[in-house]
């Protein structure tokens, strides 16, 4: 959250000055950036309540508990950017361009502003993307933005970039208005503006929208449980797996396992309890989990089914560095090409 409340502490700082500069200009490109500055600002705060919100204690309502109140709030936000930010600056470099085409007045206040909203920008910037690398991995950006579970940082990200962008309309849309003296160059310094917001504020729909729905485990994660539970002997196998977040730092994992048929109720019990130890042991953020036990039956395998296909994968990956015991050469089959949704 370091990186979100940077972000909060430059985007107010950034959007007061915005707001005195365009008073003092009358530059639309610098209106645009004012209220572009205060929906980021509100988008902070949002995060934040939101983030604050996810913590509450379940209840009878919401038996998974509030962890999706992150993924609603970041939802919230792209919704916030693409109406306040992006509608409000296509607006007014529209009405600037045609209707109004007033030159910018003091553009050296525009330029110096512009300089410095940059600098907090970058530096906003800096800090989320030093917060993001601690659990990137070996991502690339494109990869961490579509498959963290966590809304906040590619909010963060793809907000200052955006912002930095804008900046960079801002300077030339004002610079060409006083080289030209023609005020709508100014305006489409704000036009642009305004439909780089409605772009971030799509991405970031997108994805967020993808998290409000459900999300699984990563491929990882899915192997570290299937492993888990075929650690064992009380399971032989995992015929299905499906895992869904209910939260960033909430997993509710359902399997469906398998028992010897010789198997006793208080072995199998017994064997549920040590297979959804090891699970947590091995994925900490599984706080939810569901075992139900059944005969494997081989023939009525549907491998189309990616609940099938998410326990082959895992048990594959398991068993490339070493050789498939014998009695199990089913497992050997090829599985669906997994994809990572890390």
């Amino acid at each position: 959250m370091r990186a979100v409340f940077a972000a909060l502490a430059a985007n107010l700082g950034i959007a007061v000055a915005k707001f005195v500069a365009f008073l003092l200009t009358g530059s639309a490109s610098l209106l645009a950036e004012a209220v572009h500055s205060v929906a980021d600002t509100g988008n902070e705060v949002l995060l934040i309540v939101g983030r604050g919100r996810s913590r509450r204690p379940r209840s009878e309502e919401h038996p998974f508990g509030f962890g999706r109140e992150r993924y609603f709030y970041g939802f919230v936000v792209s919704v916030m950017l693409f109406t306040v930010g992006g509608t409000f600056s296509v607006y007014d470099g529209l009405h600037k361009i045609f209707v109004n085409p007033e030159p910018v007045r003091s553009p050296v206040i525009a330029f110096v502003v512009l300089g410095l909203s940059a600098v907090l920008e970058s530096f906003s910037l800096r800090t989320g993307i030093a917060e993001a690398n601690q659990v990137r991995g070996d991502r690339n950006w494109v990869s961490f933005i579509r498959r963290t579970k966590a809304p906040e940082l590619p909010v963060v990200l793809l907000e200052d970039l955006a912002a930095l962008i804008g900046l960079v309309f801002a300077f030339t849309g004002v610079a060409l208005s006083v080289l030209t003296h023609d005020g709508r160059w100014d305006g489409a310094g704000s036009l642009a503006i305004g439909i780089l917001l409605a772009t971030a504020a799509a991405i970031l729909a997108v994805e967020t929208k993808s998290l409000l729905i459900g999300e699984s485990a990563s491929a990882d994660m899915q192997r570290l449980i299937v492993n888990a539970l075929e650690d064992g002997p009380e399971v032989p196998r995992v015929i299905h797996l499906r895992t869904v977040h209910i939260g960033p730092d909430s997993l509710l994992v359902a399997a469906k396992i398998a028992v010897r048929p010789e198997d006793t109720a208080g072995q199998i019990v017994a064997g549920i309890d040590a297979a959804e130890k090891r699970v947590r042991a091995a994925v900490p953020i599984a706080t939810t989990i569901y075992l139900e036990p059944d005969i494997y039956r081989r023939s009525q395998a549907d491998r189309t089914d990616p609940s099938i296909r998410s326990a082959l994968r895992g048990r594959l990956s398991r068993r490339r560095g070493r050789a498939a015991p014998p009695g199990n050469g089913d497992d050997a089959r090829p599985a669906v090409p997994p994809r990572d949704t890390q």
